[in-house]
């Protein structure tokens, strides 16, 4: 049997018209069933360092968001390039990164072959928090050398060339690069060691293989306020409120150290192929967990400050840091070791 025309069209219509009004449901069903299992998050550092910190802090934050268990897992060496490389090429859809100023600020001007591409193989999510670094020394080495400030330190760097050593996370992250930095402005020259992030380094400086290290403050903190390390001063523009006693070496540091800044960051970043809607779905849950009191108070008292921007203002940041350090690169003439 026929349908007349006009009924025809009417039937069309109403099919038509329900499409439309089923497919904004259709695709709220398939964002609300992501993810489907757990979630990696990358951390390219090993453990213990604060991109480990920060990750696990999260972590739990984002399982209770997602109904979904949001797995660390730890991929350190060469300044986190093969972690952050093997998210950018994950294709599973439920793989991210915990980057960082390293991973992405400094590394494509230090290294000459990177693995991924810094900005095509990633899509931002938000900055999770930003934080100075702070120097720190072995307490015994501070004492043998009579280091107290940061004075004395560029005053027993020059009368001891290459006798103190500086331990890193690893080439290319802040951490060496505010260890370079200093040596540049100071005209000092100290031993670098790069490690397979703070941890394994830390380990190494309270046991007095190493001299000193421009660590990251939540990674350091603890141990500064056991007694295990010796603070002379952070890093960034202006003291911590965590350590609000502690000048900037900026303050301490003289002439030679005017304009001295070496602060780092850390950040979610999903492979470029994961959906707009999901890395959507993971800024604004983050965001939110970030903003909680609890969360924001505790990396408050690690030294960190929570941020949970969006995507394009994580994004502009990353540009915009990529600039800074590849003139820090070209000044201090740091290279791969």
């Amino acid at each position: 049997m026929s349908l007349h025309p006009t009924r025809r069209r009417t039937l069309a219509s109403c099919l038509a018209l329900a499409g439309l009004t089923l497919l904004p449901l259709a695709s709220a069903q398939a964002q609300s069933s992501w993810p489907s299992r757990p979630v990696r998050i990358v951390v390219p550092f090993a453990a213990g360092g604060t991109t480990d910190l920060l990750a696990r802090a999260l972590a739990p934050e984002l399982s209770k968001a997602f109904g979904q268990t949001f797995v660390i897992e730890n991929k350190p060496g060469a300044g986190g390039n093969p972690g952050t490389a093997e998210v950018a090429k994950s294709t599973d859809g439920h793989t991210i990164l915990m980057g960082t100023v390293g991973t992405h600020g400094i590394n494509q001007s230090l290294y000459p072959k990177l693995p991924y591409d810094p900005v095509k193989d990633f899509a931002p999510i938000t900055l999770v928090a930003a934080v100075p670094n702070v120097l720190v020394l072995n307490p015994a080495k501070a004492q043998q050398y009579g280091i107290n400030s940061v004075a004395d330190l560029i005053k027993a760097a020059k009368a001891n060339p290459g006798k103190l050593n500086m331990a890193s996370s690893g080439n290319g992250t802040s951490i060496h690069l505010a260890g370079e930095l200093f040596k540049s402005m100071t005209g000092t020259f100290m031993l670098h060691f790069p490690y397979r992030g703070s941890g394994p380094a830390l380990i190494d400086l309270m046991g007095g293989n190493t001299d000193l290290m421009f660590d990251n403050l939540p990674s350091a903190l603890p141990h500064i306020k056991s007694g295990k390390l010796k603070a002379i001063a952070v890093t960034s523009a202006k003291r911590s409120e965590a350590m609000p006693d502690l000048p900037t070496i900026e303050e301490a540091g003289g002439p030679a150290l005017k304009g001295y800044e070496a602060s780092s960051w850390f950040g979610l970043l999903a492979p470029a192929s994961m959906p707009a809607e999901q890395v959507a779905r993971l800024q604004r849950e983050t965001a939110k967990a970030l903003a909680t009191p609890a969360l924001k108070e505790r990396l408050a008292s690690q030294g960190a400050i929570a941020s949970g921007n969006t995507s394009a203002e994580f994004a502009a940041l990353i540009a915009k840091e990529t600039k800074k350090w590849a003139q820090v690169v070209k000044a201090s003439g740091a290279k791969v070791d």
